[in-house]
């Protein structure tokens, strides 16, 4: 129900100012009515909504005030709704008479209570809950998707359902340990197995009649699921762009260039940049971090001192924690440049021979996601310029491109470039097993789409899975191991239960609501 309403404060007028009779009946009422109108301070002419519960956001009865924003107006709203128990106290006597008012002591909501409230009414499940969370944060358009596919509950329902599989299991499982041998656990479990053995005769095998290769098919599926490359976590984080070279190669220019602004120091001079500069960048809805870094050369060359030293440091591990590297290469010192670039990336990143020892496979720069640029090429004479140059970039494995800061040259083509390029790290190509429908068997109405957003859901999927593998090893051993082997259902069920907030989830319902902002 919608109405517009004048809202008035509620100190301006004082209720303990009305002179009651004998009988409690108000004398002279018209005059005082008037008499009240003329003292009352309009606040503002406001749009006020009333949502009964059980169909409200939270699924209790509230009420919502669109009022004007500006700060007299809203201040002046706030002041008011924080003052309504101050005059409620002064006229408590009047209250009681006229019996037309009532008490009510209003306070500013917790961060995150609205949404909290929902929670604890069941309105809302823990991944919606987390979904709307991104919502409200969400910085692009992709992001935004998203959250919205992950609130309207499809990966709630993926995880709901893979654990009412796990409890089927789990309930045949009970039915032996409860009641013997003799229960018959499936409906299409007979006593003899299609090959005509008995389950007597093969030592309890068959136990588990069609649950195992359900089991089995469930867990292939959350294999799939986690083998998405993290593209949901990409595209929720967003992904890191570093800028590599030498000094002077260009790369302060690059940024300021594709920032559109003078987000970095741009000089002549080695060694200008010595913290690394970021700058956010929308890549057609993909939410990237782009980082200038400072030139990397050797620590011998003249000029060098501490501060550079620490800067290359950064920029290495700047470099050794992105997504995507972007080295610059000067066109007019073209080899020193590509040397640069290439042992950075071979020491995948260490600031000494001590790190180098410890970086692991993982922390390289997967060669496809390293573009390079030939900048300044408006300062080199086509016909000057060694043919092999280009040709050594692209016989790294990467892509190419001859570029100028001074006239964007070539910008375009390379800008298309690493936009697609991020576009592929966080695009669903159907081959992650997210969607159910991949399985008949498992299929799960209205899950197409869902993908892992949060490390939170990857941990519990793989402990999910990790349990289902240790219960098919279990569940080929027969009735000594019927015990354990139904505790790992019982413990994969229980891992997907933390996910959609069925088991134990009080910590982090006290960090995720911490995170939202008042008005949720």
């Amino acid at each position: 129900m919608a109405s517009l309403r004048t809202l008035y404060d509620p100190l301006s007028d004082d209720a303990s100012d009305i002179v009651m009779d004998n009988d409690g009946t108000d004398s002279s009422m018209q005059q005082q009515q008037q008499q009240k109108r003329r003292r009352r301070d309009p606040l503002d002419s406001a749009l006020v909504l009333i949502f009964p519960g059980p169909n409200s956001f939270t699924g209790e009865d509230i009420v919502e005030l669109h009022c004007h924003g500006s700060r007299a107006v809203v201040q002046g709203v706030l002041s008011g709704l924080s003052s309504l128990h101050l005059r409620s106290t002064t006229s408590t006597a009047l209250i009681e008479k006229s019996n037309r008012r009532k008490i009510m002591t209003l306070r500013p909501a917790d961060p995150g209570e609205f949404t909290q409230r929902a929670y604890a009414h069941g309105k809302l499940g823990l991944v919606e809950v987390e979904a709307l969370s991104d919502l409200i944060v969400a910085d692009t358009s992709l992001q935004r998707k998203q959250a919205l596919q992950q609130f309207d509950g499809r990966l709630s329902r993926l995880y709901l359902g893979w654990r009412k599989e796990l409890i089927k299991g789990l309930a045949h499982a009970e039915a032996v340990i409860d009641f013997g041998d003799d229960e018959v656990l499936d409906d299409e479990d007979e006593n003899d197995n299609d090959d005509g053995r008995s389950m007597d005769t093969d030592g309890g095998m068959s136990i588990w009649g069609t649950i195992q290769p359900r089991m089995s098919s469930l867990r292939h599926a959350m294999d799939r699921h986690l083998a998405d490359a993290s593209r949901g976590e990409l595209l929720r984080d967003g992904l890191r762009i570093a800028i590599v070279g030498r000094p002077n190669a260009g790369k302060s220019s690059l940024l300021n260039l594709l920032a559109g602004r003078d987000a970095a120091i741009v000089s002549s001079t080695p060694g200008t940049t010595r913290d690394v500069v970021e700058v956010i960048l929308d890549l057609e809805g993909v939410r990237c971090t782009l980082l200038d870094t400072a030139g990397v050369r050797e620590e011998m060359e003249e000029g060098v001192n501490d501060i550079e030293v620490e800067g290359m440091k950064r920029a290495r591990r700047a470099a050794r924690d992105a997504h995507i590297v972007v080295g610059v290469v000067d066109a007019c010192d073209y080899e020193r440049g590509l040397d640069a670039v290439e042992e950075l990336l071979v020491n995948g990143g260490g600031d000494d021979d001590a790190d180098v020892e410890l970086i692991d496979s993982s922390s390289v720069v997967k060669r496809e996601n390293v573009l390079y640029v030939l900048n300044k090429v408006d300062l080199v004479d086509e016909n000057d310029t060694p043919s092999y140059s280009k040709e050594m970039m692209s016989n790294k494995g990467s892509p190419s491109f001859g570029i100028s800061c001074t006239t964007s040259e070539g910008v375009d083509s390379f800008l298309s470039s690493l936009t697609e390029q991020a576009l592929s790290m966080v695009s669903n190509d159907n081959n992650d097993g997210s969607s159910p429908n991949s399985n008949a068997l498992l299929s799960v109405e209205g899950t197409e789409g869902a993908v892992i957003t949060r490390a939170r859901h990857r941990r519990h999927v793989e402990a999910a899975s990790e349990a289902l593998a240790r219960f098919e090893q279990l569940s080929g051993q027969g009735y000594m191991a019927l015990d354990m082997a139904a505790e790992e259902l019982r413990l994969a069920a229980s891992e997907l239960g933390r996910v959609t907030g069925a088991i134990d989830v009080e910590s982090i319902l006290d960090v995720l609501f911490a995170d939202f902002c008042i008005g949720k």
